[in-house]
């Protein structure tokens, strides 16, 4: 079953766990945002009188109402069946303390007829050769195991029936059973008889869903006492303990002070959700971040997603310092960048977010180059050399490496292996790489000026060779720009393209003016080059795509990071108008959750693909920083 779409998230850093706009249970994650992902199918329904299954996710008879309680990470979705009048809550949150989630349903009976209702559920766990999955019933907890983790679905109650093999041939029927307790399956079902519910009556049942690491609680004896002790918990009490949680969480980083402004109840919805957002894609352990949630785990249609790219890990944690998440920020750099350099001082293409090397397909010089660029910005933020001190030794390999990578483009020894741009599709030098190694010298500039004197007592030789360094980075930052304006100006179209191979126009071009500041915004040539900008990637409903003749995912859609990076543009410009405008696309393809997409649908005007992008929510943040006095 394809599940390409994630309308809401929800998790506690160590459990994550997306859902349908109906309220399905698509993807369960743990330990981490990124590995491992169990779920494969979870169906939820009921039974009703002498009916077969009424599956609440997707039923003709169903109206569905999805939001989350205002301020947290605790998602409702409102299911009302019309054919019975059976009304359903159902609540899903991580609490978060707990690696559980919980899923909570209210049913009540809006009929003038009892109702005797059964809850079924149906769980596939993903499963190969070399993770099979068994299914054990013990003490009224299904146990779907494997050699590493197990996933557990109980209650409080006793499971009224359950199944362990050939659970999909009669789920659906509504009426489950078998002789088994223990069998070689990777799907199941349980049922829970909740009686009969009388007209106006409601009742309640809570389900529980551990993931227990087998090293640690062995499922024969140990998992059997966890199971007894969250049984023992009030579900109240995690409930309210979360909602404060999360509600403090948001008040404490609302930086901005959205709250209590009058702007838009959507640009505050997308604001908040940019917070609550972004502890749910960080490792707590490492610092790294993920993209986003997974959506492709087949890689049917991408690469997948759920990584961390020090490049965009670099631009979320200027959305991270922005809210105030200044601890997050300092961890990614001084655990996770340092984790994951390599000797030679480069940044591979993509890492797990504990900083595992992930799949990958070759490297890109800028993830190297933004490393440097955000250790300098964070420190703006944050105002403590000592933190520039403890990341200098890892800018300092990363600068070599840069030199010599700079050497051999510009002295055309074409000796280095060649780099994927920052859409991963062009392998070979590219403006938008060369603007951001030209800055990254500029911020190691100004680092050695910080860093400097702090040596200059104890340590004459490490300032010789900062001297020496700065030298070389002097002369480099003007052979960086000489050589980008020669190789990427058109003498034919007036303008800069993104390279010289294929001479497209590419919204990334921008990153010369900003972030990277190697040009004026209102320099002729950058002026040229926004409006063929215009010309040619923006699109009829006033969104950006990428790049001339962007075929990714199937069609010219407009990318909310390419709106803001013009919103950016222009604010550079002084023309804030039409940054706003630019600003209110991007604001108004938001989903009803505040999330925002990797793209936008043209047609529909919808946030698409990846929903809960984290480049394009830090991206939001920026935007929204500095148009702070325009819009609020």
């Amino acid at each position: 079953m394809d599940k390409f779409i994630n309308d809401a998230i929800v998790g506690n850093q160590t459990v994550t766990a997306s859902f349908s706009k109906k309220g399905e249970l698509l993807r369960l994650f743990y330990p981490q945002i990124d590995y491992k992902q169990f779920v494969e199918q979870m169906h939820v329904g009921v039974k009703v009188n002498d009916s077969a299954l009424v599956y609440l996710h997707a039923d003709v008879n169903n109206i569905y109402m999805q939001s989350y309680i205002e301020n947290t990470n605790i998602l409702q979705t409102e299911i009302l069946n019309t054919y019975f009048d059976l009304r359903v809550l159902q609540t899903d949150y991580v609490p978060i303390k707990e690696n559980i989630l919980v899923r909570k349903f209210l049913f009540k009976n809006e009929s003038d007829k009892p109702l005797n209702i059964d809850l079924l559920v149906y769980s596939k766990i993903l499963t190969n050769i070399n993770n099979d999955t068994c299914g054990y019933i013990k003490n009224d907890t299904l146990i779907q195991y494997n050699h590493d983790y197990s996933v557990c679905l109980f209650s409080k109650e006793k499971f009224s029936a359950y199944q362990i093999n050939g659970s999909s041939n009669n789920f659906m029927s509504g009426v489950i059973g078998g002789k088994d307790y223990i069998g070689l399956s990777s799907d199941s079902s349980v049922s829970y008889n909740l009686g009969e519910i009388k007209p106006g009556e409601t009742v309640s049942k809570c389900l529980y869903i551990l993931i227990n690491d087998n090293k640690e609680k062995n499922v024969l004896n140990d998992l059997d006492r966890e199971i007894e002790r969250i049984r023992k918990i009030d579900e109240k009490d995690l409930f309210e303990y979360t909602e404060k949680y999360w509600k403090k969480f948001v008040k404490e980083h609302d930086k901005l002070g959205i709250e209590k402004s009058k702007i838009s109840d959507k640009i505050k919805n997308i604001y908040k959700r940019s917070i609550l957002l972004f502890p749910l894609l960080q490792n707590k352990e490492t610092g790294g971040i993920s993209a986003g949630m997974e959506i492709d785990e087949y890689k049917q249609k991408s690469g997948r997603y759920s990584y961390c790219w020090t490049r965009d890990a670099v631009f979320i944690t200027k959305g991270l310092d922005i809210v105030g998440m200044y601890d997050e920020t300092t961890k990614f750099y001084e655990i996770f960048c340092k984790k994951t350099q390599s000797r030679n001082g480069m940044w591979e293409q993509r890492f797990y977010t504990d900083g595992r090397l992930a799949p990958a397909w070759g490297y890109q010089i800028d993830e190297t180059a933004s490393v440097i660029i955000g250790i300098y910005d964070h420190y703006l933020r944050i105002k403590d050399k000592s933190f520039l001190k403890n990341c200098l030794k890892m800018c300092e390999k990363a600068t070599d490496f840069l030199q010599k990578y700079v050497n051999d483009i510009i002295e055309g020894k074409n000796k280095m292996q060649k780099s994927y741009d920052l859409w991963e599709m062009y392998e070979g030098t590219s403006f938008y790489s060369m603007a951001v190694i030209f800055s990254a010298f500029d911020r190691m500039l100004k680092i050695d000026k910080i860093v400097k004197p702090l040596f200059e007592e104890n340590n004459r030789l490490k300032v010789e060779s900062i001297n020496k360094r700065d030298k070389i980075l002097e002369e480099l930052i003007v052979k960086v720009k000489d050589y980008s304006l020669r190789k990427f100006y058109d003498d034919d179209k007036k303008t800069f393209v993104r390279n010289t191979d294929d001479r497209k126009i590419d919204i990334s071009i921008l990153g010369a003016v900003t972030p990277c500041e190697m040009l004026k915004p209102k320099e002729r040539i950058v002026l040229n080059t926004i409006e063929k900008i215009n010309m040619t990637l923006r699109t009829y409903t006033g969104g950006y795509v990428r790049f001339e003749e962007d075929t990714y995912m199937g069609g010219y859609n407009p990318w909310p990071i390419a709106n803001l990076w013009m919103a950016l543009y222009h604010i550079e410009a002084g023309d804030k108008a039409q940054a706003v405008e630019n600003f209110n696309f991007v604001v108004k393809t938001a989903t009803t959750h505040g999330f925002l997409g990797e793209q936008v649908d043209n047609v529909k005007m919808e946030a698409n693909w990846i929903i809960g992008l984290a480049w394009s929510h830090a991206m939001f943040l920026i935007v929204l920083e500095k148009l702070k006095g325009e819009i609020f």
